[in-house]
């Protein structure tokens, strides 16, 4: 496994273990170091983790601006890295619709925390 297959897999495992300060490290380090073809989907990683981190410490403006640009950043994407994006998409505009809907940051059911899937060949 080359480093950055092992940087975007680790920002996956820290992103669905909720520990989306992490992911996000995992994933700029993935952008900033490495010439992707994709590096437009990394960011959009990079955003929708940003997003939750900024909800769970009660900044909903933050979260829902991130929600907005990283569902812009995968829009010209399919699939990519193993991963359905037109799913993908689906889901976060559930939760951005969700989130521009509620007032507090308190409430949140486990339905709008998004688990990244990944299929690896």
């Amino acid at each position: 496994m080359t480093k950055d297959d092992q940087l975007f897999n680790q920002g996956i495992a820290a992103f669905n273990k909720r520990q989306f300060y992490d992911a996000h490290e995992y994933w700029e380090e993935l952008w900033l170091e490495y010439k992707l073809d994709d590096a437009k989907f990394i960011q959009g990683l990079i955003q929708l983790a940003v997003s939750y981190f900024h909800f769970f410490n009660k900044n909903l403006n933050g979260a829902r601006s991130m929600m907005k640009k990283c569902l812009t950043k995968f829009e010209p994407y399919q699939n990519e890295r193993g991963m359905d994006i037109q799913g993908l998409k689906k889901q976060i505009i559930t939760v951005q619709n969700y989130f521009n809907e509620i007032m507090d940051t308190s409430i949140i059911t486990d339905s709008y925390i998004i688990v990244l899937k990944v299929k690896h060949e």
